[in-house]
């Protein structure tokens, strides 16, 4: 991959992973919740599930998503009500945070592997994540050069943006932390938590 074509691919990749989706709140939930350093699983999860989409639509899993429209569905259909879950969640945490008695306790920090294979999860459950790297990654491919070359360039370069841009909310999240720690503001910011999560499932299954 030439040094042009390689900037270009970084830019767009900056932007696309810049938009902010389910999985940046949930780094910024988990950073206000446990804090930074407790979070690193889950940052670790959700960058090993955006290399696991690339890879799979290197390997063509994005054709066989678009050819098949059943399987498309029950893909998009498992991760919406991964989300709703992901909202209910979060709305069981306001609710505890709304007791005047749960103020003053400090959340059960979950384990490594609970956190990485739920931030996991959440960043693979999207199959049009599959179908728009599908169509994302060709633009950046040059047939005279080795295909196995590039994508491995790509995946790496992405997936230490997609890093960056997760530690970067979780680090503003820190900003507001003093706020949103508190009984009210954390309440309200699980309410809002749910409200999108619960808003992206709704999205994931009415859209076509």
């Amino acid at each position: 991959m030439s040094l042009d074509t390689w900037l270009l691919f970084a830019s767009a990749a900056l932007i696309v992973i810049l938009i902010p989706g389910p999985l940046s709140l949930l780094m910024v939930s988990n950073s206000l919740n446990y804090g930074l350093r407790r979070s690193l699983p889950g940052f670790a999860g959700g960058v090993s599930a955006s290399i696991c989409l690339l890879s799979a639509s290197a390997l063509g899993l994005g054709a066989l998503l678009l050819a098949s429209e059943r399987l498309f569905s029950l893909l998009k259909i498992i991760g919406a009500l991964y989300l709703f879950y992901l909202a209910w969640q979060s709305w069981q945490a306001s609710r505890q945070a709304a007791k005047p008695t749960q103020a003053e306790e400090q959340p059960v920090n979950p384990s490594f592997r609970a956190m990485f294979w739920k931030a996991f999860g959440l960043g693979a459950s999207n199959p049009k994540d599959i179908l728009f790297f599908a169509a994302f990654l060709p633009q950046f491919i040059s047939a005279q050069r080795p295909l196995l070359g590039q994508l491995l360039v790509m995946i790496a370069t992405w997936a230490m943006l997609d890093l960056a841009c997760k530690l970067f909310y979780g680090l503003s999240a820190q900003g507001a932390a003093r706020y949103l720690r508190s009984g009210k503001g954390h309440c309200w910011f699980n309410r809002i938590s749910a409200a999108l999560f619960g808003g992206a499932g709704a999205a994931s299954l009415l859209s076509r």
